[in-house]
């Protein structure tokens, strides 16, 4: 399973569900036992608890993350082998799990298992991901580096649009997919995670941590050194437009919510 730390999953999904209308389907007012499996840091965690007057537990398998959750319960746990009874929970969920796991289907099936009633996941399509910037070369950069990353990546990062299928083959039943696009928009006056985020690009950090799997995807080590040069170059340009607080920013990540009923 890929890992993060909490900082990132905070910050990448910093404002996720100002608008939560995609979640109607999950009936959120008539639970009363919930599962948010590999909840990392909660930021669904927290949506499951003001939206309902379930019990929410929150699983995950890294102790560290699980700390920085408020829920009801918290469960240390593998999402793909549940430490819970069948019919534990009338609704499971995940969000941006799936696409971090090696058999995403064995977690759709154990939490078809665990649940009586629905399960439902919230999955990103990162190959769908759009970048708009007053730097005229980021939004080239960008997708080029995205393109390296999700080639070298051992898991399905782009399976938010095709969880369905996972659902159907688990046995689940009128299953139903929402598309929901999570915006997230850098503008001035700029808070300290943009200011770091700009720091980053200048020097290529992002780049270098990604190495491997940039290499995994295709990208040899004299198109690695031209990306990052250019990358550094427009990280660059980032820093000056902020100076001069003319830098804006926007990428959308599409998200789709699937949700599938148990059989009777």
């Amino acid at each position: 399973m890929r890992r993060f730390s909490a900082d990132y999953l905070e910050e990448t999904r910093r404002g996720m569900w100002s608008d939560r209308d995609a979640l109607a389907a999950l009936e959120l007012g008539s639970r009363e036992r919930v599962l948010d499996a590999g909840c990392g840091t909660g930021e669904l965690t927290r949506v499951l608890r003001e939206e309902s007057d379930a019990e929410v537990v929150a699983l995950d398998a890294d102790a560290g993350l699980l700390g920085r959750v408020d829920a009801d319960t918290r469960v240390l746990g593998d999402a793909t082998r549940l430490p819970v009874r069948d019919d534990s929970f009338d609704l499971v969920a995940c969000q941006a799990l799936l696409i971090n796991l090696p058999d995403a289907a064995a977690a759709v099936r154990e939490f078809a298992r665990v649940s009586s009633d629905l399960v439902a996941a919230v999955e990103p399509d990162n190959a769908a991901v759009t970048v708009e910037s007053t730097v005229e070369s980021e939004p080239r950069l960008a997708a080029r580096a995205r393109d390296a990353y999700i080639e070298g990546v051992q898991t399905d990062v782009s399976l938010g649009a095709d969880a369905a299928a996972l659902f159907e083959d688990a046995g689940l039943v009128d299953v139903s997919t929402t598309r929901y696009e999570h915006v997230q928009a850098i503008r001035p006056p700029y808070g300290n995670a943009a200011l770091a985020a700009a720091a980053r690009k200048a020097t290529g950090e992002r780049l270098a941590e990604q190495r491997p799997t940039l290499a995994a995807g295709g990208l040899d080590p004299e198109a690695y050194d031209a990306l990052r040069a250019e990358w550094r170059e427009m990280g660059r340009e980032v820093v000056a437009q902020m100076q001069a607080e003319d830098y804006e920013r926007v990428e959308t990540v599409p998200f789709h919510v699937t949700v599938g009923r148990v059989p009777e």
